[in-house]
């Protein structure tokens, strides 16, 4: 857990835009009914595609937020699913994808949270390898063994404080 992975690399989407690139989007285990949109970057998103700007937004998972405000933690039939369908996505846009920057949010961290294999992550970093034709880029936390080895490049956001540890529920805007 931490702060500023998606939001660093919703700073290099606008970028990309900006740029004139064509992005795509995939988050992993961030779901969206529909109705009830808990990412605010999505809705921003949204209105620049709607504005002409080559985005393509994708959101895998099943919702996690509960009516009361708290957050589901534990896995369900459906977000294994869910995150299958976020990996189908990754293949194709690696594959057959015109996108200029590809950013698989939280993909990492579905390793860490059972959702998906190392070897399905490691798959898809070899695919493009196959097929480097454009920016790759994921995110998540609790890097595996290994891992560091078949990338070219590394981040790392470490909490040092944060207010959630004190029981301060995540706010609009800020966290999401």
């Amino acid at each position: 857990m931490g702060k500023g992975k998606t939001t660093s690399t919703i700073g290099l989407i606008i970028r990309a835009l900006g740029a004139g690139k064509k992005v795509v989007l995939i988050q992993f285990d961030k779901g969206y009914d529909g109705k009830n949109e808990h990412y605010s970057e999505r809705t921003v998103l949204r209105k620049l595609k709607e504005s002409g700007y080559p985005v393509e937004i994708y959101a895998t998972g099943k919702e996690r937020m509960n009516a009361d405000g708290t957050f589901r933690f534990k896995n369900m039939k459906d977000d294994f699913t869910e995150a299958k369908k976020g990996l189908k996505l990754a293949k194709e846009c690696i594959s057959k994808g015109k996108q200029d920057l590809l950013i698989l949010d939280e993909a990492i961290a579905a390793v860490a949270y059972n959702l998906l294999d190392k070897k399905d992550i490691e798959d898809l970093i070899d695919l493009f390898k196959k097929n480097k034709r454009f920016e790759l880029v994921m995110t998540g936390h609790k890097l595996w063994s290994g891992l560091e080895d078949k990338v070219d490049l590394i981040t790392e956001m470490k909490k040092i404080k944060h207010y959630f540890d004190k029981g301060i529920p995540a706010r609009a805007g800020i966290e999401f």
